[in-house]
């Protein structure tokens, strides 16, 4: 037997279980084997922000039945301040101490090497999440490739691809440099002859890439913070897009990249293209302190691409141009905008952060910042800090991709293990009102699509550039791939928080990583079947939006590739089911429920078929 049961996770050990806010009062509960040699158990807790261990003893638990053979120990304890606390167990023995420490599952267990502590978040609510974005849906719009409208712009440098849905430009030049300066015209005025379109599919929030003045078609190289970019449109045309969509539901949020410049900018000017002073080779340029210079003069750069050079977020000059009162953050949101996603936001000293949010939340109270952050963003330590995203101040949300990461390797491999578990650490660890506006994609503008990553061939991670432009699916791989992306979505649309489309995605686009996840969407070309899917996906989930919006979670099974969770409040409970295993999984119900994909009402206990999903309403 075990000398101890805990489980953060279970209110019988632990209450409140996940995220708490400051100042609340946490009750633990240790199940300890009987032992007349145990003389004592205690709880060793630290806070992260100075370091210091605290011992709190633990009391017995009188009322646990002679026959049981374990006893609890209990304690509580206040958490008085922000951010995160970190705690385990001891237990005192006539033999000496024995440390418990958190195992792989998230349980208690004897440590034998290095302890590993249990994780608990503190936070209390400056700024308030925005409710519009929960239970909606974002639609990921890479805008040069989406859909285009009126007259071409032609630029110096800038090649106009003269035929929509060709290949993206992939080789480098002969001097080995890749340009990135093929554009297929897709624009502002192409997204808003669109909005019918996005409508109907039931988008509410359009989070646009980069839409500012830059050289590359990407415009993660900024140019001009103040300027919409001539390839896209003018000021006038985004004020008219974020105001038709607005009448038609649709919020619009903008992409943010404040880690660097591009070094052909208005403000580096490395190239000469600007009239301005840049601060490439010049000192005494007012733009100098707000990049990073060593003292040989060589400037830092944004993982060593020299054509990124690197902000200084402790310029006086920098801050008040991105986030005073007549500053960047500000203009656009005055403008139209709803929010922000802040690219590569772990790149952005806490101390910036702090004023970037300040200056959104004071402009727009209800408008959405959302942060880039590829990992667990709870405890996201960079640059030697700890990131503190979700104490109450800073983001409302991030992108999810430990969701899109687990649920891939589900459907291709059957590992429902592993998105168990990442389901309910993200929900151990994020406050609930960051839960209810994560945005959850399977694929973005820095990944493979996800029809790719689901179905095509495995290229390896060295893969060339000309091996990922001419492989395609075949006919039989294709459809496999479409049926696998029908589980996959099905799961995205009703885990907690908001799913993301990336454009295309729904119309059966393939690709490998960047540029040949950027191509055009086929208008006309459309995977009519997959179409379909994501309009009732979607439809779906609207029609229980109360559930969806802010509804608890429950893992219901989880064994060799099956996958259940029930989504529920008060009223309705809603059940998804998928088995990506090998074999055929039973599942137990309690009473009817009807599967909304069929209409057939089942009962009792049922066999899921593998590679099959359900979408279970409690009758």
């Amino acid at each position: 037997m075990k000398l101890v049961i805990y489980n953060s996770r279970d209110e019988n050990y632990k209450r409140p279980t996940g995220p708490v806010r400051k100042g609340t009062e946490v009750a633990f509960r240790l199940s300890v084997l009987k032992d007349p040699n145990i003389t004592a158990v205690e709880m060793d807790v630290i806070y992260d922000a100075d370091g210091v261990q605290r011992v709190i003893p633990m009391h017995q638990e009188e009322k646990t039945p002679p026959q049981d053979p374990y006893m609890f120990w209990t304690c509580s304890f206040n958490m008085e301040y922000t951010g995160l606390y970190w705690y385990s167990f001891r237990v005192e023995t006539t033999d000496g101490k024995i440390l418990i420490s958190r195992d792989m599952d998230n349980r208690a267990d004897i440590a034998l090497g290095e302890r590993y502590m249990w994780q608990q978040t503190v936070y209390e609510r400056e700024y308030q999440v925005p409710e519009w974005i929960q239970g909606g849906v974002f639609y990921h719009i890479f805008v040069d490739r989406f859909h285009h409208k009126g007259e071409r712009v032609r630029m110096k440098n800038k090649v106009n691809r003269e035929k929509w849905g060709d290949l993206p430009y992939f080789r480098p030049d002969e001097n080995g440099k890749i340009w990135n300066n093929d554009f297929f015209g897709g624009n502002l005025a192409g997204i808003e002859e669109k909005l019918p379109y996005l409508q109907e599919l039931g988008v509410t929030c359009l989070y646009l890439s980069p839409i500012f003045e830059a050289y590359s078609n990407h415009k993660y190289d900024t140019g001009d913070y103040s300027k919409i970019d001539p390839m896209f449109g003018t000021e006038e045309d985004f004020k008219r897009l974020v105001k038709k969509a607005k009448k038609m539901g649709m919020h619009v949020i903008l992409d943010g990249v404040f880690a660097h410049t591009g070094s052909d900018s208005r403000y580096f000017n490395k190239d000469g293209h600007y009239d301005s002073y840049g601060a490439y080779g010049h000192p005494d340029s007012p733009y100098y302190d707000w990049y990073q210079f060593d003292e040989d003069g060589e400037y830092r750069t944004w993982w060593g691409i020299d054509t990124l050079p690197k902000l200084n977020h402790s310029s006086e000059g920098l801050r008040e141009y991105l986030c005073g009162k007549d500053g960047v953050v500000r203009k656009w949101l005055k403008m139209g905008a709803d929010g922000w996603r802040l690219d590569v936001v772990d790149e952005l000293p806490s101390s910036f952060l702090d004023v970037l949010a300040k200056a959104v939340k004071e402009t727009k109270p209800d408008a959405l910042l959302l942060g880039e952050v590829w990992e667990d963003a709870s405890n996201k330590s960079a640059y030697d800090e700890r990131k503190n995203y979700f104490r109450g101040d800073r983001l409302d949300s991030v992108m999810n991709y430990p969701f899109k990461d687990a649920i891939i390797d589900l459907v291709r491999n059957g590992n429902s293990r592993w998105l168990t578990d990442t389901v309910e650490s993200v929900l151990e660890n994020y406050p609930p009102e960051v839960v209810h506006c994560l945005m959850n994609h399977l694929g973005t503008h820095d990944t493979p699509r996800i029809l790719t990553a689901l179905g095509g061939k495995d290229l390896g991670p060295d893969a060339s550039r000309e091996a990922m432009a001419v492989t395609r699916m075949s006919p039989v791989e294709r459809s496999r791939a479409i049926h696998m992306l029908r589980l996959a979505s099905g799961v995205q649309m009703t885990l907690p928080g908001v799913p993301c489309v990336y454009y295309g995605d729904e119309a059966g686009l393939e690709g490998y990583k960047d540029p040949f996840n950027r191509g055009c969407y086929p208008w006309g070309k459309e995977e009519q079947d997959l179409m379909r899917w994501y309009h009732f996906l979607i439809r779906f989930r609207r029609q229980h939006y109360d559930v969806y919006k802010d509804g608890g979670y429950q893992t219901v099974k989880e064994k060799d590739g099956m996958f259940a969770f029930v989504r529920y409040n008060d009223k309705k409970r809603i059940m998804t089911v998928v088995n990506c295993g090998e074999d055929g999984r039973t599942l137990a119900l309690n009473g009817p429920w009807r599967n909304a994909l069929t209409d057939e009402v089942f009962e009792g206990t049922i066999t899921v078929k593998p590679m099959y999903g359900l979408l279970l309403v409690k009758e």
